[in-house]
């Protein structure tokens, strides 16, 4: 029970680690950054195309490798390697942003591109350790994940605003935030690194049933994705849910990566933005964990469908929104809501996912969240270049909540679980 607890909490602790790099860089400074600092002379509505034309770069290069990706660590056993390797990866990239100078978009962006591709690919081997981590306490596991993630980006952002602020203080050149914005990517990888050493160290994952070497385990992950694909039509409410969460977490990770850029083209000044950027954190920390709560009392369906139906509210407040004041209000709604329709979106799909299939249904999981990524960044962006209004293009994040919260009433749990165990057994015969 100590191993198990132990693992557990290391299995947590990088949430804590990579939600640096989901706080520092994604939600913050890599906007600041690129709209001030590396694409100064681009007008606004134009950096906002390039933006949201990066994160859904990403978002495709990981949407098209994440199904085969968790089909070939499941049969080879290598999910923690695989982990590693996307953390490393994107820690060591997200260190050289701070080597980018002043003007060379081109290269922040490409770096950035493959530094997310690290992040989100990390995260399809992280949430498919999950079942095995977790035993039957995996919607708490889910939600102690989210919490450290928030608490632990949220400290670590906390010391780089304050670098930002007060340069001199920590023995920066006062450059407009300059030295201090590429003093936190460096730090940021490495706290990323730093605390995944627990998960390498104490979590340990159940061998496969192969044993197979890399090329057959390639050969077979393959195999499996496409077998996958030719019988997800037996598994209708694991593919009704998927589709579901296509839709709405689309909205929820665009207003995550462009809320700081829609900040800025209202005019607000960048300070406001990170402590807006911080109430989120501070505040999606608690309520992360009450939120498993609250979807323990009424449902986790019912608890998403409530978060679904909080952000299109958020959304239609964004669209109006004219003072600073607004913003943190909007900051505090999103973190109330935001560690709750993740952390439980991920719990309540393993109850729809094959015994010893986790890394490949996690793919298509992470997949179809990718590619919901691919839509948002790029609608909103369009929608902004199209309307000449950012008020617009927030607004049009609206329907995406809408569909999914329609797909998801629709999903049956109880023949989703059953139809999970049964096609588990099927493939073990």
């Amino acid at each position: 029970m100590k191993e198990s607890r132990k693992a557990m909490i290391s299995w947590a602790l990088y949430d804590w680690a990579n939600s640096a790099f989901a706080t520092t860089v994604m939600a913050a400074f890599f906007s600041i950054f690129f709209s001030s600092y590396w694409s100064l002379d681009q007008d606004s509505n134009v950096t906002t195309f390039w933006l949201g034309l990066a994160n859904s770069a990403e978002s495709l290069i990981v949407a098209l490798l994440a199904p085969a990706l968790g089909a070939i660590a499941d049969s080879g056993s290598c999910r923690k390697k695989f982990l590693v390797f996307f953390a490393f990866m994107g820690a060591l990239l997200t260190g050289c942003l701070g080597l980018v100078s002043a003007g060379q978009w081109v290269s922040a962006m490409l770096i950035y591109i493959l530094a997310c591709t690290g992040f989100a690919g990390a995260n399809i081997f992280y949430d498919a350790l999950l079942p095995s981590v977790a035993g039957k306490k995996v919607d708490f596991a889910s939600a102690l994940g989210y919490s450290l993630g928030y608490i632990g980006g949220g400290l670590l952002f906390l010391v780089n605003v304050l670098m930002y602020l007060f340069p001199s203080f920590f023995g920066l050149a006062d450059d407009g935030g300059v030295s201090a914005v590429k003093a936190s990517f460096v730090m940021v990888a490495v706290w990323w690194i730093v605390f995944t050493i627990p998960l390498i160290l104490f979590v340990r994952e159940e061998k496969g049933q192969s044993g197979k070497g890399l090329m057959k385990a390639v050969k077979k992950g393959v195999t499996d994705v496409v077998v996958t694909l030719k019988n997800l039509k037996r598994l209708r409410n694991t593919a009704l849910f998927l589709v579901a969460f296509w839709c709405y977490i689309d909205g929820v990770d665009t207003i995550i990566r462009m809320a700081v850029d829609y900040g800025t083209s209202l005019g607000f000044p960048s300070e406001s933005l990170i402590v807006a950027l911080l109430i989120t954190q501070f505040v999606a920390f608690p309520a992360a964990l009450a939120y498993n709560a609250f979807g323990n009392r009424i449902g986790h369906k019912r608890a998403i469908l409530v978060a679904v139906g909080a952000y299109a509210v958020i959304s239609c407040i964004g669209c109006f929104m004219t003072q600073v004041w607004q913003f943190y209000v909007l900051a505090c709604l999103i973190g109330l809501f935001q560690g709750g329709i993740q952390a439980l979106s991920r719990s309540y799909f393993t109850r729809f996912v094959p015994s010893g299939q986790e890394a490949q249904f996690f793919g298509f999981y992470n997949m179809l969240g990718k590619f919901a990524s691919i839509i948002g960044p790029l609608l909103v962006g369009l929608v902004t270049l199209i309307t000449d209004s950012h008020r617009a293009g927030i607004l049009s994040l609206v329907i995406l909540f809408a569909l999914g919260a329609v797909l998801l009433m629709k999903v049956d749990e109880e023949e989703g679980i059953r139809a999970s165990a049964q096609f588990a057994s099927d493939l073990r015969r």
